[in-house]
Protein backbone atom coordinates (compact mmCIF):
# COMPACT_ATOMS: atom_id res chain seq x y z
CA UNK A 1 0.00 0.00 0.00
CA UNK A 2 1.39 3.39 -0.94
CA UNK A 3 2.40 5.85 1.75
CA UNK A 4 -0.09 8.50 0.68
CA UNK A 5 -3.08 6.29 1.28
CA UNK A 6 -1.62 4.76 4.42
CA UNK A 7 -1.03 8.16 5.98
CA UNK A 8 -4.55 9.26 5.12
CA UNK A 9 -5.96 6.15 6.68
CA UNK A 10 -3.88 6.49 9.82
CA UNK A 11 -4.90 10.08 10.45
CA UNK A 12 -8.51 9.53 9.49
CA UNK A 13 -8.93 6.45 11.62
CA UNK A 14 -7.19 8.23 14.46
CA UNK A 15 -10.19 10.53 14.49
CA UNK A 16 -12.95 7.99 14.16
CA UNK A 17 -11.81 4.45 14.98
CA UNK A 18 -13.49 3.07 18.08
CA UNK A 19 -11.74 1.68 21.11
CA UNK A 20 -12.99 -0.69 23.77
CA UNK A 21 -12.46 1.52 26.78
CA UNK A 22 -12.89 1.08 30.51
CA UNK A 23 -13.52 4.43 32.19
CA UNK A 24 -11.66 4.36 35.50
CA UNK A 25 -11.24 7.48 37.61
CA UNK A 26 -8.50 6.28 39.90
CA UNK A 27 -5.69 8.71 40.62
CA UNK A 28 -2.52 7.85 38.74
CA UNK A 29 -0.36 9.25 41.52
CA UNK A 30 -1.66 6.58 43.90
CA UNK A 31 -0.54 3.73 41.66
CA UNK A 32 2.84 2.12 41.99
CA UNK A 33 4.72 0.02 39.48
CA UNK A 34 6.62 -1.94 42.10
CA UNK A 35 9.88 -1.04 40.35
CA UNK A 36 12.27 1.81 41.25
CA UNK A 37 12.06 4.90 39.04
CA UNK A 38 14.86 5.29 36.48
CA UNK A 39 16.67 8.14 38.25
CA UNK A 40 19.36 8.69 35.61
CA UNK A 41 16.83 8.99 32.76
CA UNK A 42 14.63 11.30 34.80
CA UNK A 43 17.66 13.46 35.50
CA UNK A 44 18.31 13.68 31.75
CA UNK A 45 14.70 14.74 31.20
CA UNK A 46 15.12 17.48 33.81
CA UNK A 47 18.38 18.57 32.17
CA UNK A 48 16.72 18.87 28.73
CA UNK A 49 13.83 20.79 30.30
CA UNK A 50 16.27 23.21 31.89
CA UNK A 51 18.27 23.56 28.67
CA UNK A 52 15.17 24.53 26.69
CA UNK A 53 14.13 27.01 29.38
CA UNK A 54 17.54 28.69 29.40
CA UNK A 55 18.78 28.45 25.79
CA UNK A 56 15.81 28.28 23.43
CA UNK A 57 15.41 31.25 21.07
CA UNK A 58 12.31 32.51 22.88
CA UNK A 59 10.63 31.77 26.21
CA UNK A 60 8.57 28.58 26.45
CA UNK A 61 5.93 28.05 29.11
CA UNK A 62 6.52 25.23 31.60
CA UNK A 63 3.03 23.84 31.00
CA UNK A 64 3.60 23.54 27.25
CA UNK A 65 6.87 21.65 27.67
CA UNK A 66 5.50 19.23 30.23
CA UNK A 67 2.27 18.62 28.31
CA UNK A 68 4.18 17.91 25.11
CA UNK A 69 6.53 15.56 26.98
CA UNK A 70 3.58 13.57 28.33
CA UNK A 71 1.89 13.57 24.92
CA UNK A 72 4.99 12.25 23.16
CA UNK A 73 5.67 9.62 25.82
CA UNK A 74 2.18 8.11 25.62
CA UNK A 75 1.86 8.43 21.82
CA UNK A 76 5.12 6.52 21.34
CA UNK A 77 3.50 3.31 22.65
CA UNK A 78 0.92 2.46 19.97
CA UNK A 79 -1.58 4.24 17.67
CA UNK A 80 -4.40 4.20 20.24
CA UNK A 81 -2.72 5.35 23.46
CA UNK A 82 -2.93 9.11 23.94
CA UNK A 83 -2.79 11.95 26.42
CA UNK A 84 -6.18 13.69 26.56
CA UNK A 85 -6.03 17.39 27.29
CA UNK A 86 -9.10 19.27 28.49
CA UNK A 87 -10.60 19.57 25.01
CA UNK A 88 -9.86 16.00 23.94
CA UNK A 89 -11.18 14.54 27.20
CA UNK A 90 -14.40 16.52 26.86
CA UNK A 91 -14.85 15.36 23.26
CA UNK A 92 -14.28 11.72 24.22
CA UNK A 93 -17.00 11.88 26.87
CA UNK A 94 -19.36 13.65 24.46
CA UNK A 95 -18.66 11.01 21.81
CA UNK A 96 -19.74 8.14 24.06
CA UNK A 97 -23.01 10.01 24.69
CA UNK A 98 -23.54 10.47 20.96
CA UNK A 99 -23.73 14.26 20.86
CA UNK A 100 -21.54 17.27 20.07
CA UNK A 101 -21.86 20.68 18.44
CA UNK A 102 -20.49 20.85 14.93
CA UNK A 103 -21.12 20.02 11.28
CA UNK A 104 -21.38 16.25 11.49
CA UNK A 105 -18.41 14.99 9.48
CA UNK A 106 -15.68 12.45 10.11
CA UNK A 107 -12.42 13.82 8.75
CA UNK A 108 -8.80 13.04 8.03
CA UNK A 109 -5.91 14.90 6.41
CA UNK A 110 -4.55 14.55 2.88
CA UNK A 111 -2.00 16.75 1.08
CA UNK A 112 -2.44 19.45 3.74
CA UNK A 113 -6.21 19.65 3.34
CA UNK A 114 -9.04 18.30 5.47
CA UNK A 115 -10.54 15.28 3.72
CA UNK A 116 -14.08 14.18 4.45
CA UNK A 117 -14.14 10.50 5.31
CA UNK A 118 -17.88 10.41 5.81
CA UNK A 119 -20.70 12.83 6.64
CA UNK A 120 -22.69 11.62 9.64
CA UNK A 121 -26.16 10.58 8.58
CA UNK A 122 -28.84 13.30 8.98
CA UNK A 123 -26.26 15.93 10.04
CA UNK A 124 -25.93 19.50 8.63
CA UNK A 125 -23.00 18.33 6.48
CA UNK A 126 -25.04 15.40 5.18
CA UNK A 127 -27.99 17.64 4.29
CA UNK A 128 -25.63 20.13 2.60
CA UNK A 129 -24.51 17.41 0.20
CA UNK A 130 -20.93 16.92 1.37
CA UNK A 131 -19.49 13.62 0.15
CA UNK A 132 -16.74 11.20 1.17
CA UNK A 133 -13.52 12.22 -0.56
CA UNK A 134 -14.31 15.95 -0.65
CA UNK A 135 -11.37 18.17 0.32
CA UNK A 136 -12.03 21.23 2.49
CA UNK A 137 -9.65 23.95 1.26
CA UNK A 138 -11.00 26.99 3.18
CA UNK A 139 -12.86 27.55 6.43
CA UNK A 140 -14.65 30.86 5.93
CA UNK A 141 -11.79 32.90 4.41
CA UNK A 142 -9.00 30.99 6.16
CA UNK A 143 -6.93 28.60 4.00
CA UNK A 144 -6.77 25.10 5.48
CA UNK A 145 -3.27 24.51 4.12
CA UNK A 146 -0.87 24.99 7.02
CA UNK A 147 -3.37 24.10 9.75
CA UNK A 148 -3.08 20.91 11.77
CA UNK A 149 -6.06 18.58 11.80
CA UNK A 150 -6.83 19.54 15.40
CA UNK A 151 -6.77 23.24 14.52
CA UNK A 152 -9.11 22.70 11.57
CA UNK A 153 -11.52 20.59 13.64
CA UNK A 154 -11.55 23.23 16.38
CA UNK A 155 -12.56 25.90 13.86
CA UNK A 156 -15.37 23.72 12.53
CA UNK A 157 -16.69 23.18 16.04
CA UNK A 158 -18.51 26.07 17.70
CA UNK A 159 -21.74 27.21 19.24
CA UNK A 160 -25.16 25.99 18.03
CA UNK A 161 -26.83 28.05 15.26
CA UNK A 162 -23.59 29.72 14.14
CA UNK A 163 -22.55 29.58 10.48
CA UNK A 164 -19.38 28.55 8.71
CA UNK A 165 -18.62 28.67 4.99
CA UNK A 166 -16.63 25.80 3.52
CA UNK A 167 -14.79 25.81 0.20
CA UNK A 168 -14.83 22.28 -1.21
CA UNK A 169 -12.67 20.67 -3.90
CA UNK A 170 -14.34 17.66 -5.48
CA UNK A 171 -12.59 15.49 -8.04
CA UNK A 172 -15.68 15.26 -10.20
CA UNK A 173 -16.14 19.06 -10.35
CA UNK A 174 -14.00 21.56 -12.27
CA UNK A 175 -14.75 24.50 -9.94
CA UNK A 176 -14.67 24.82 -6.14
CA UNK A 177 -17.96 24.29 -4.33
CA UNK A 178 -18.84 26.90 -1.70
CA UNK A 179 -21.39 25.91 0.91
CA UNK A 180 -22.55 27.60 4.13
CA UNK A 181 -23.52 25.29 6.97
CA UNK A 182 -25.19 26.06 10.30
CA UNK A 183 -23.63 24.29 13.28
CA UNK A 184 -25.98 22.11 15.31
CA UNK A 185 -25.96 19.90 18.34
CA UNK A 186 -25.28 16.62 16.58
CA UNK A 187 -27.22 13.81 18.18
CA UNK A 188 -26.03 10.74 16.40
CA UNK A 189 -28.71 8.15 15.91
CA UNK A 190 -26.56 5.10 16.34
CA UNK A 191 -29.32 2.67 15.34
CA UNK A 192 -31.52 2.57 12.25
CA UNK A 193 -33.92 -0.18 11.29
CA UNK A 194 -36.55 -1.03 8.72
CA UNK A 195 -38.31 -3.88 6.95
CA UNK A 196 -36.41 -3.99 3.66
CA UNK A 197 -38.94 -6.35 2.10
CA UNK A 198 -41.70 -8.55 3.52
CA UNK A 199 -40.24 -10.98 6.03
CA UNK A 200 -36.74 -9.45 6.14
CA UNK A 201 -35.46 -6.80 8.55
CA UNK A 202 -32.35 -4.58 8.46
CA UNK A 203 -30.79 -3.12 11.62
CA UNK A 204 -27.85 -0.74 11.23
CA UNK A 205 -25.56 0.32 14.08
CA UNK A 206 -23.40 3.27 13.02
CA UNK A 207 -21.48 3.50 16.31
CA UNK A 208 -21.72 1.91 19.76
CA UNK A 209 -22.81 4.59 22.23
CA UNK A 210 -24.32 4.55 25.70
CA UNK A 211 -27.95 4.50 24.40
CA UNK A 212 -27.27 1.93 21.64
CA UNK A 213 -28.52 -1.24 23.37
CA UNK A 214 -31.78 0.38 24.47
CA UNK A 215 -32.28 2.05 21.08
CA UNK A 216 -31.66 -1.23 19.23
CA UNK A 217 -34.11 -3.09 21.46
CA UNK A 218 -36.83 -0.52 20.76
CA UNK A 219 -36.17 -0.65 17.02
CA UNK A 220 -36.39 -4.46 16.98
CA UNK A 221 -39.64 -4.39 18.94
CA UNK A 222 -41.05 -1.98 16.36
CA UNK A 223 -39.92 -4.23 13.51
CA UNK A 224 -41.68 -7.25 15.03
CA UNK A 225 -44.80 -5.16 15.60
CA UNK A 226 -44.78 -4.36 11.88
CA UNK A 227 -44.05 -7.96 10.83
CA UNK A 228 -44.34 -10.62 13.55
CA UNK A 229 -43.23 -13.32 11.07
CA UNK A 230 -39.74 -12.00 10.27
CA UNK A 231 -37.82 -14.74 8.43
CA UNK A 232 -34.39 -13.15 8.40
CA UNK A 233 -32.49 -10.27 10.05
CA UNK A 234 -29.46 -8.37 8.74
CA UNK A 235 -27.24 -6.63 11.30
CA UNK A 236 -25.27 -3.94 9.45
CA UNK A 237 -21.93 -3.01 11.10
CA UNK A 238 -20.20 -1.58 8.01
CA UNK A 239 -18.09 1.50 8.75
CA UNK A 240 -18.96 1.18 12.44
CA UNK A 241 -15.75 2.40 14.13
CA UNK A 242 -16.65 0.98 17.53
CA UNK A 243 -17.73 2.65 20.75
CA UNK A 244 -18.55 1.67 24.31
CA UNK A 245 -17.78 -1.91 25.31
CA UNK A 246 -21.09 -2.49 27.17
CA UNK A 247 -22.86 -1.63 23.90
CA UNK A 248 -21.03 -4.41 22.07
CA UNK A 249 -21.85 -6.89 24.83
CA UNK A 250 -25.53 -5.89 24.88
CA UNK A 251 -25.95 -6.12 21.10
CA UNK A 252 -24.34 -9.57 21.13
CA UNK A 253 -26.49 -10.66 24.09
CA UNK A 254 -29.66 -9.77 22.20
CA UNK A 255 -29.04 -12.64 19.78
CA UNK A 256 -27.06 -15.15 21.88
CA UNK A 257 -28.14 -17.56 24.64
CA UNK A 258 -28.13 -16.01 28.10
CA UNK A 259 -24.92 -16.10 30.14
CA UNK A 260 -22.54 -17.25 27.38
CA UNK A 261 -19.12 -15.52 27.19
CA UNK A 262 -19.12 -12.67 24.65
CA UNK A 263 -15.55 -11.38 24.87
CA UNK A 264 -12.52 -11.78 27.11
CA UNK A 265 -9.52 -9.55 27.76
CA UNK A 266 -5.95 -10.20 28.86
CA UNK A 267 -3.29 -7.73 29.93
CA UNK A 268 -0.61 -7.06 32.54
CA UNK A 269 -2.90 -5.96 35.40
CA UNK A 270 -5.07 -8.49 37.27
CA UNK A 271 -8.24 -6.51 36.49
CA UNK A 272 -7.44 -6.62 32.76
CA UNK A 273 -7.83 -10.40 32.79
CA UNK A 274 -11.59 -10.64 32.50
CA UNK A 275 -14.47 -12.35 30.73
CA UNK A 276 -17.68 -10.53 29.85
CA UNK A 277 -20.93 -12.48 29.59
CA UNK A 278 -24.34 -12.06 27.96
CA UNK A 279 -25.90 -10.88 31.21
CA UNK A 280 -27.61 -7.64 32.17
CA UNK A 281 -24.91 -6.48 34.59
CA UNK A 282 -22.36 -6.49 31.77
CA UNK A 283 -24.28 -4.21 29.41
CA UNK A 284 -26.83 -2.13 31.32
CA UNK A 285 -24.46 -0.41 33.75
CA UNK A 286 -25.99 1.05 36.88
CA UNK A 287 -29.59 0.77 35.68
CA UNK A 288 -31.57 -2.03 37.31
CA UNK A 289 -33.80 -2.63 34.30
CA UNK A 290 -32.79 -4.87 31.41
CA UNK A 291 -33.20 -3.10 28.04
CA UNK A 292 -33.34 -6.50 26.31
CA UNK A 293 -36.05 -7.97 28.55
CA UNK A 294 -38.94 -7.12 26.22
CA UNK A 295 -37.34 -8.37 23.02
CA UNK A 296 -39.37 -10.99 21.15
CA UNK A 297 -38.09 -14.50 21.83
CA UNK A 298 -37.79 -14.99 18.08
CA UNK A 299 -34.64 -12.82 17.89
CA UNK A 300 -32.67 -15.63 19.54
CA UNK A 301 -33.29 -17.94 16.59
CA UNK A 302 -34.10 -15.82 13.54
CA UNK A 303 -31.61 -16.52 10.71
CA UNK A 304 -29.03 -13.70 10.63
CA UNK A 305 -26.40 -12.11 8.43
CA UNK A 306 -23.88 -9.60 9.81
CA UNK A 307 -22.41 -7.10 7.31
CA UNK A 308 -18.83 -5.88 7.89
CA UNK A 309 -16.11 -4.09 5.92
CA UNK A 310 -12.69 -2.52 6.45
CA UNK A 311 -14.31 0.32 8.40
CA UNK A 312 -15.78 -2.08 10.98
CA UNK A 313 -13.55 -1.78 14.03
CA UNK A 314 -13.25 -2.57 17.71
CA UNK A 315 -16.70 -2.98 19.32
CA UNK A 316 -18.24 -3.97 15.98
CA UNK A 317 -15.57 -6.66 15.65
CA UNK A 318 -16.44 -7.95 19.13
CA UNK A 319 -20.05 -8.44 18.01
CA UNK A 320 -19.15 -10.01 14.66
CA UNK A 321 -16.59 -12.31 16.31
CA UNK A 322 -19.00 -13.52 18.99
CA UNK A 323 -21.84 -14.21 16.56
CA UNK A 324 -19.40 -15.98 14.23
CA UNK A 325 -17.91 -18.18 16.97
CA UNK A 326 -21.34 -19.37 18.13
CA UNK A 327 -22.41 -19.91 14.50
CA UNK A 328 -25.31 -17.61 15.27
CA UNK A 329 -24.92 -15.56 12.10
CA UNK A 330 -23.21 -15.65 8.72
CA UNK A 331 -20.61 -12.87 8.44
CA UNK A 332 -20.73 -11.28 4.98
CA UNK A 333 -18.64 -8.49 3.46
CA UNK A 334 -14.90 -7.83 3.57
CA UNK A 335 -12.25 -8.28 6.26
CA UNK A 336 -12.66 -5.88 9.17
CA UNK A 337 -10.16 -3.31 10.50
CA UNK A 338 -8.43 -5.42 13.16
CA UNK A 339 -8.68 -3.19 16.24
CA UNK A 340 -8.43 -5.78 19.01
CA UNK A 341 -7.02 -3.85 21.97
CA UNK A 342 -8.60 -2.29 25.04
CA UNK A 343 -7.93 1.31 26.04
CA UNK A 344 -8.50 2.34 29.66
CA UNK A 345 -9.14 5.98 30.53
CA UNK A 346 -7.16 7.00 33.62
CA UNK A 347 -8.14 10.45 34.81
CA UNK A 348 -5.08 12.38 36.02
CA UNK A 349 -6.72 15.72 36.88
CA UNK A 350 -10.21 17.23 36.95
CA UNK A 351 -10.28 17.59 33.16
CA UNK A 352 -7.36 15.60 31.71
CA UNK A 353 -6.70 11.90 31.33
CA UNK A 354 -4.52 9.28 29.68
CA UNK A 355 -6.01 6.77 27.25
CA UNK A 356 -3.76 3.75 27.67
CA UNK A 357 -3.80 0.37 25.95
CA UNK A 358 -4.15 -2.13 28.79
CA UNK A 359 -5.25 -5.42 27.19
CA UNK A 360 -6.05 -7.38 24.05
CA UNK A 361 -9.52 -8.75 23.60
CA UNK A 362 -10.51 -12.20 22.33
CA UNK A 363 -13.57 -13.82 20.81
CA UNK A 364 -15.39 -16.57 22.76
CA UNK A 365 -13.26 -19.21 21.03
CA UNK A 366 -10.06 -17.42 22.05
CA UNK A 367 -9.27 -15.77 18.69
CA UNK A 368 -7.30 -12.53 18.84
CA UNK A 369 -8.72 -9.90 16.48
CA UNK A 370 -5.74 -7.57 16.90
CA UNK A 371 -4.06 -6.66 13.59
CA UNK A 372 -6.11 -9.30 11.76
CA UNK A 373 -9.79 -8.49 12.11
CA UNK A 374 -12.77 -10.68 11.38
CA UNK A 375 -12.59 -12.67 8.16
CA UNK A 376 -16.10 -12.97 6.68
CA UNK A 377 -17.71 -16.33 5.96
CA UNK A 378 -18.81 -14.94 2.59
CA UNK A 379 -16.41 -12.46 0.99
CA UNK A 380 -18.60 -9.95 -0.85
CA UNK A 381 -17.17 -6.61 -2.00
CA UNK A 382 -18.99 -3.29 -1.84
CA UNK A 383 -20.21 -3.34 -5.43
CA UNK A 384 -20.46 -5.87 -8.23
CA UNK A 385 -17.42 -4.13 -9.78
CA UNK A 386 -15.16 -4.33 -6.71
CA UNK A 387 -14.57 -2.87 -3.26
CA UNK A 388 -14.09 0.77 -4.37
CA UNK A 389 -12.40 3.16 -1.96
CA UNK A 390 -12.98 0.69 0.87
CA UNK A 391 -10.09 -1.36 -0.50
CA UNK A 392 -7.66 1.54 -0.03
CA UNK A 393 -8.36 2.11 3.62
CA UNK A 394 -5.58 1.41 6.07
CA UNK A 395 -6.15 -1.38 8.55
CA UNK A 396 -4.73 -1.76 12.04
CA UNK A 397 -1.82 -3.80 10.67
CA UNK A 398 -0.83 -0.83 8.47
CA UNK A 399 -0.47 1.56 11.41
CA UNK A 400 3.00 2.26 12.75
CA UNK A 401 3.74 0.77 16.19
CA UNK A 402 0.55 -1.28 16.14
CA UNK A 403 0.19 -3.99 18.77
CA UNK A 404 0.87 -7.41 17.29
CA UNK A 405 -1.49 -10.37 17.24
CA UNK A 406 -0.36 -12.75 19.99
CA UNK A 407 -2.22 -15.76 18.55
CA UNK A 408 -1.47 -15.74 14.83
CA UNK A 409 1.30 -14.60 12.54
CA UNK A 410 0.43 -11.43 10.63
CA UNK A 411 0.00 -11.70 6.87
CA UNK A 412 1.18 -8.79 4.73
CA UNK A 413 -1.42 -7.05 2.59
CA UNK A 414 -1.10 -7.32 -1.19
CA UNK A 415 1.20 -4.78 -2.80
CA UNK A 416 -0.58 -2.21 -4.95
CA UNK A 417 0.63 0.06 -7.73
CA UNK A 418 -0.47 3.28 -6.04
CA UNK A 419 -0.57 5.55 -9.11
CA UNK A 420 -2.47 3.00 -11.19
CA UNK A 421 -4.91 2.27 -8.37
CA UNK A 422 -5.56 5.97 -7.73
CA UNK A 423 -6.40 6.55 -11.40
CA UNK A 424 -8.72 3.56 -11.39
CA UNK A 425 -10.54 4.80 -8.31
CA UNK A 426 -10.87 8.35 -9.65
CA UNK A 427 -12.47 6.94 -12.77
CA UNK A 428 -14.74 4.78 -10.65
CA UNK A 429 -15.74 7.75 -8.47
CA UNK A 430 -16.81 9.80 -11.49
CA UNK A 431 -19.32 7.20 -12.61
CA UNK A 432 -20.49 5.86 -9.25
CA UNK A 433 -23.08 7.27 -6.87
CA UNK A 434 -22.50 7.62 -3.11
CA UNK A 435 -23.58 4.40 -1.44
CA UNK A 436 -26.62 4.63 0.80
CA UNK A 437 -26.55 1.78 3.28
CA UNK A 438 -29.91 0.05 3.30
CA UNK A 439 -30.89 1.58 -0.05
CA UNK A 440 -31.99 -0.01 -3.30
CA UNK A 441 -28.43 0.15 -4.73
CA UNK A 442 -26.80 -1.56 -1.73
CA UNK A 443 -25.08 -4.56 -3.35
CA UNK A 444 -23.89 -6.23 -0.13
CA UNK A 445 -27.35 -5.92 1.40
CA UNK A 446 -28.83 -7.57 -1.70
CA UNK A 447 -26.38 -10.47 -1.34
CA UNK A 448 -27.26 -10.82 2.35
CA UNK A 449 -30.93 -11.09 1.39
CA UNK A 450 -30.07 -13.70 -1.23
CA UNK A 451 -28.25 -15.76 1.40
CA UNK A 452 -31.18 -15.61 3.82
CA UNK A 453 -33.54 -16.69 1.03
CA UNK A 454 -31.32 -19.55 -0.06
CA UNK A 455 -30.46 -17.90 -3.38
CA UNK A 456 -26.98 -17.70 -4.98
CA UNK A 457 -24.62 -15.09 -3.54
CA UNK A 458 -22.13 -13.25 -5.75
CA UNK A 459 -19.00 -13.78 -3.70
CA UNK A 460 -15.46 -12.76 -4.58
CA UNK A 461 -12.38 -14.75 -3.67
CA UNK A 462 -10.43 -12.89 -1.01
CA UNK A 463 -6.79 -12.17 -1.86
CA UNK A 464 -3.85 -12.44 0.50
CA UNK A 465 -0.18 -11.70 -0.02
CA UNK A 466 2.40 -14.46 -0.24
CA UNK A 467 5.84 -14.13 1.30
CA UNK A 468 6.98 -12.04 -1.68
CA UNK A 469 4.06 -9.66 -1.40
CA UNK A 470 2.36 -10.96 -4.56
CA UNK A 471 -1.37 -11.50 -4.77
CA UNK A 472 -2.61 -15.04 -4.39
CA UNK A 473 -6.09 -16.46 -4.13
CA UNK A 474 -7.37 -17.29 -0.67
CA UNK A 475 -7.68 -21.03 -0.31
CA UNK A 476 -11.06 -20.70 1.37
CA UNK A 477 -13.82 -21.44 -1.15
CA UNK A 478 -16.90 -19.50 -0.14
CA UNK A 479 -18.43 -19.55 -3.59
CA UNK A 480 -19.56 -23.17 -3.47
CA UNK A 481 -21.47 -22.71 -0.24
CA UNK A 482 -23.04 -19.56 -1.61
CA UNK A 483 -24.15 -21.27 -4.79
CA UNK A 484 -25.79 -24.00 -2.74
CA UNK A 485 -27.83 -21.29 -1.11
CA UNK A 486 -27.42 -22.48 2.47
CA UNK A 487 -29.33 -20.40 4.96
CA UNK A 488 -27.87 -18.70 7.99
CA UNK A 489 -27.02 -21.01 10.85
CA UNK A 490 -29.22 -20.84 13.90
CA UNK A 491 -28.00 -20.30 17.40
CA UNK A 492 -25.94 -22.99 19.03
CA UNK A 493 -23.45 -22.98 21.84
CA UNK A 494 -19.75 -23.23 21.22
CA UNK A 495 -18.24 -26.60 22.10
CA UNK A 496 -15.35 -24.75 23.68
CA UNK A 497 -15.98 -24.05 27.35
CA UNK A 498 -14.67 -20.85 28.89
CA UNK A 499 -12.45 -21.62 31.86
CA UNK A 500 -11.80 -18.03 32.92
CA UNK A 501 -12.78 -17.04 36.41
CA UNK A 502 -15.72 -14.70 36.75
CA UNK A 503 -14.29 -11.17 36.64
CA UNK A 504 -15.20 -8.31 38.87
CA UNK A 505 -17.22 -6.16 36.48
CA UNK A 506 -16.98 -2.40 36.83
CA UNK A 507 -20.45 -1.12 36.09
CA UNK A 508 -19.12 2.34 35.29
CA UNK A 509 -16.86 1.00 32.56
CA UNK A 510 -17.06 3.01 29.39
CA UNK A 511 -15.34 3.11 26.08
CA UNK A 512 -14.93 5.11 23.00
Amino acid sequence: MGSKFKNFGLIGLGMVAGVAVSMQFSAVAQKTTGNPLPVEELRQLADVFGLIKSDYVEPVEDNKLLTEAITGMVASLDPHSAYLDKKSFKELKEGTQGKFVGLGIEVGMEDGYVKIISPIEDSPAYRAGLKPGDLITRLDSLPVKGLSLDEAVKKMRGEPNTKITLTIARKTEDKPIIVTIVRELIKQQSVKAKIVEPGYAWVRIAQFQEPTVEDMAKKIQTLYAQDPAIKGLILDLRNDPGGVLPGAIGVSAAFLPKDVPVVSTNGQLPDSKATFYARREFYSGRTLSDPLAKLPEAVKNVPMVVLINTGSASASEIVAGALQDYKRATILGTQSFGKGSVQTIRQISADTAVKLTTARYYTPNGRSIQAKGIVPDLNVEETADGDGFNGLRAREADLQKHLTNDKEKEVARPKVDEAEEEQRLIALAKKSKPLEYGGAEDFQLAQALNHLKGLPVKVTEAKVADKDGKDSKDAKDTGKDAEKGGKSDKSDKSDKSDKADKPEHKTDSKKK
